[in-house]
């Protein structure tokens, strides 16, 4: 099977695309004994980030294990996640990230 996205860790509720990826996209991604299909509600340019559930406002947003941000509005699972709907803070040092 070919594969499209990686999740990187069992935690993660985002995964990160390997290629263009076109809205409407079944992807269908395991991770250890865990297995997600996602239907992509947008298209996801290659190395961006789509939510394999939904995730609420002021959510964490975790990529590697770890909370990398918040969503600064809902998302839902297939969306693309990016700067416009999640506020990062990896390198930042004016707010805590934990």
């Amino acid at each position: 099977m070919t594969q499209y996205a990686l999740i990187i860790n069992k935690k993660d509720n985002v995964a990160t695309a390997l290629k263009h990826l076109a809205k409407a996209d079944r992807i269908h991604l395991k991770f250890e004994d865990r297995a997600v299909e996602v239907i992509l509600s947008q298209a996801i340019p290659f190395g961006h980030k789509f939510a394999l559930s939904n995730i609420d406002r002021g959510g964490a947003v975790v990529k590697y294990g770890e909370k990398i941000g918040t969503a600064s509005e809902v998302i839902n699972k297939g969306d693309h996640v990016h700067l416009h709907n999640m506020e990062g803070f990896r390198g930042r040092g004016d707010i805590n990230a934990l």
